[in-house]
């Protein structure tokens, strides 16, 4: 069977750029911005309505320990080992915790789609007609027999042909089924089709011809079906079949987002930037390499050597958040796609969230805090105090990559549960995998560049991520 696993993480950008030459017929610009819609934004098709903070973070909680829950999945399904049948392919890319969401048009006369959007994951879908089995949609589905500019991808492609193809060729036919965590599956024809994309300043928007993604025709149990808006995903990840990656030499290989905070950040788009449109800085730069492992491709892996709460350095053992073959641990990923902060219970030979824990109750008990029990909303957080408002000198929290020193800021180290009148650290507990989430991002510039396979950072006032610039 053919999937993302089979394919060398040296190799990605490589097939990439082979493969965006070979089927690009329009040019891309070098630099541009992607606005993207929280899906509790009241510009989000899924907007639930005005939620409290208890609810938003009931719903963070959710979303955080489904991503935890999949990556320990991935590490330990077996159904890799299926045998080639069309009904039978698996590509483990994408979940059900989807967190913003892109508007674009596709096809000629163009069809208006909603895609979630996944920078875990690669593939580019949208439900299509005539179709098998769709979930319902309020507005009409995609045609492909109505788009004069819509095609299969050919067998021949790279993408479906070879030891390291992502799709399959059956009957003649480019294929592919793709299985979520959660049960999800979506099947359908990978096709290549006239992308539109709208400039968020007025401008005139952005045609993009031949992008490859798939006209998904059989689709069942989606979490985001019930309120008919959502036709598909939007992949963002290293797989070359993703829409950073097919972009590939004209962007450079880099893109770029910074997080508002999350107390402004609800109004807030989150401005993804390619390329030339990533805001120079002239400043230090903090720079660390990221990898890749052979069941996670799409995922961003960094070194982690150890953690500073405050001014106290841990001294965590040499290696404790290391992937080992067959040990429990899966690493340490960067993810925005996770909203909370994960630090894992089952580290090489220490539990390096108690060592965090401990170490952050020392720290506030030092000022004579009152300890509350977490409850509700707050149930996933472990250390909680009283709220004082006249205390404001929580730690911040220091990740030392290999060659780069992340820093928290301490406004961001706690969740404030106004409502129950108390605070909590906002690390959680992981099971067998540590994620810096969304969190730990507020008000942080992140730079992915493929370049130098390396991830880069900087402080930034993310609210006033809007500078002129080419959009869409």
């Amino acid at each position: 069977m053919s999937s993302m696993q089979n394919f060398p993480a040296a190799a990605l950008f490589l097939c990439l750029v082979i493969c965006s030459k070979f089927h690009f017929s329009a040019s891309i610009p070098s630099g541009f911005r992607l606005k993207l819609i929280s899906r509790d934004s009241p510009e989000s098709p899924l907007y639930p309505g005005n939620l409290t903070q208890i609810e938003r973070f009931q719903r963070l909680a959710q979303f955080s320990h489904a991503k935890a829950n999949y990556l320990k999945f991935l590490s330990t399904s077996t159904s890799r080992n299926a045998t080639l049948e069309p009904n039978n392919l698996y590509l483990p890319l994408l979940r059900d915790w989807f967190y913003y969401i892109a508007a674009i048009q596709i096809g000629t006369p163009p069809t208006k789609v909603f895609l979630m959007v996944d920078t875990g994951g690669g593939q580019i879908w949208t439900q299509c007609a005539p179709c098998k089995t769709c979930f319902h949609q309020i507005y009409p589905l995609f045609n492909s027999k109505s788009s004069s500019t819509y095609q299969k991808l050919p067998c021949s492609h790279p993408f479906c042909s070879g030891s390291n193809r992502l799709y399959d060729c059956f009957n003649g036919e480019c294929l592919y089924t793709t299985t979520y965590g959660g049960g999800s599956v979506t099947r359908g024809y990978a096709s290549m089709e006239l992308f539109r994309f709208n400039d968020i300043n007025g401008g005139p928007e952005l045609k993009i011809s031949n992008i490859i993604f798939g006209c998904s025709i059989d689709n069942h149990n989606f979490p985001f079906a019930n309120r008919g808006l959502i036709s598909g995903i939007l992949g963002l990840s290293l797989s070359p079949d993703s829409l950073m990656s097919q972009f590939g030499d004209n962007i450079s290989k880099r893109f770029s987002y910074c997080m508002a905070s999350f107390a402004e950040g609800l109004e807030q788009p989150l401005v993804l930037r390619f390329g030339n449109d990533i805001p120079p800085h002239p400043g230090t730069i903090q720079t660390t390499p990221y990898f890749t492992l052979l069941h996670y491709p799409s995922y961003y892996l960094m070194t982690l050597l150890d953690i500073t709460i405050g001014s106290v350095r841990l001294n965590l053992p040499p290696g404790v958040f290391r992937n080992v073959p067959g040990g429990q641990t899966l690493g340490f990923f960067i993810d925005s796609g996770a909203p909370m902060t994960m630090i894992d219970q089952h580290t090489n030979g220490v539990n390096a969230y108690a060592a965090v824990m401990t170490n952050l109750k020392a720290y506030y008990d030092s000022f004579g805090l009152e300890r509350r029990l977490s409850s509700g909303a707050a149930r996933s957080y472990e250390l909680c105090y009283t709220d004082n408002p006249e205390f404001d000198q929580h730690p911040t929290i220091t990740y030392h990559f290999q060659g780069a020193d992340y820093v928290v800021d301490s406004q961001f180290s706690v969740v404030h549960f106004h409502d129950l009148g108390y605070f909590c650290s906002s690390i959680v507990p992981g099971t067998g995998v540590s994620i810096l989430g969304a969190d730990h991002q507020q008000n942080m510039r992140i730079i992915y560049d493929g370049n130098i396979n390396s991830i880069q950072f900087y402080p930034e006032n993310c609210a006033a991520d809007h500078a002129p610039g080419r959009s869409i």
